[in-house]
């Protein structure tokens, strides 16, 4: 047990880091805690992360706020239905005075790369980012280029079905680390969004906010990140969860073993967050809905009864004994 305290590790920067980067947020965004507290997770645990809710709840803005706490490159991609895949990667170029191609990189060669209404483009160019969003390589006319580090999509959606609106295939869902369901702010906190507007512009409020850390430095608490200690009953905790939901009766398509390897991370870096360097069940079951919901189809049986993912989710984590 000793031992076990001597190398602990120290969470203080970490954790001050995380309160800095709420505060400078929190200047322009209210409310909406999870959808930052998850942001924040998934910057520390290297992951994509897919936020959905109707227009107007800030989904574009807290991770336009993000990218500015954090010294490193930010593009924004609008995705609309003539989007062609050379549009996000890039494309290779004729050069006459040497009679070579050039290849001219596209916006998604950046670090934190905010993508507009993900679901408005077609399955060819949804597929362009299929690779680097796992590989963090784009590959063109047989070369590789690497994309440099930190990288990481923040993607928006909208959940009412329009025109113009494509179905994203489960393999890239399955990409993204988190789906944050972001609602609309209480009357309490619409009345303090208003009275903020109304003090000051947007981008007034924006202009606050200011860098808080950088590269080299997001680097440095992943690192710490990966180091959180994890029981080996919580280990069995995830994968029991993880595979009910490839046997449950409500679902038709269950969670693949890379949920699990998000659940796992997920929680790692809520543990950091919180001052730990252990993983707690309440950890766990805190990124559970947010790892799964997207990752798993209800039956058309239980979709006609409006259950929803999290019904679903709610039920398998409930019937499973929680390790203590």
């Amino acid at each position: 047990m000793e031992n076990f305290f001597d190398v602990r590790t120290d969470l203080s920067a970490l954790q001050q880091s995380v309160q800095t980067l709420k505060q400078e947020i929190g200047k322009v965004i209210v409310g909406q805690e999870q959808m930052v507290e998850l942001l924040l997770a998934a910057v520390l645990a290297d992951g994509h992360v897919l936020i959905e809710g109707v227009p107007g709840v800030a989904k574009t803005l807290t991770a336009k706020l993000l990218s500015k706490s954090i010294s490193v490159g930010f593009s924004r991609i609008q995705f609309t239905p003539d989007l062609m895949p050379s549009d996000v990667i890039g494309t290779s170029i004729f050069n006459p005075k040497d009679s070579t191609f050039q290849f001219n990189k596209g916006p998604i060669f950046s670090n934190i790369v905010l993508i507009d209404e993900i679901n408005r483009a077609p399955a060819k160019t949804q597929a362009a980012l299929f690779e680097v969003m796992e590989e963090r390589q784009i590959t063109v006319d047989g070369h590789s280029y690497q994309l440099s580090v930190p990288f990481m999509v923040v993607a928006t959606q909208n959940p009412i079905e329009q025109e113009g609106t494509y179905h994203l295939p489960e393999a890239q869902l399955d990409r993204f680390l988190f789906k944050i369901n972001v609602s609309y702010p209480t009357a309490e906190q619409e009345f303090r969004i208003v009275m903020q507007h109304h003090h000051q512009n947007l981008n007034e409020m924006i202009g606050q906010v200011t860098t808080v850390l950088s590269s080299t430095q997001v680097q440095e608490l992943r690192k710490q990140v990966r180091s959180i200690h994890v029981e080996e009953k919580l280990v069995n905790f995830i994968t029991t969860i993880v595979a009910n939901t490839r046997n449950h009766k409500s679902i038709y398509l269950g969670a693949s073993p890379r949920a699990s390897i998000g659940i796992l991370n997920g929680a790692k870096a809520l543990a950091a967050m919180r001052g730990r360097d252990f993983v707690t069940p309440d950890d766990i079951i805190f990124v559970i809905p947010p790892v799964l919901r997207h990752r798993i189809v209800l039956t058309p049986e239980k979709e006609m009864e409006g259950a929803s993912a999290d019904d679903v989710i709610q039920q398998i984590v409930t019937s499973i004994e929680v390790p203590r």
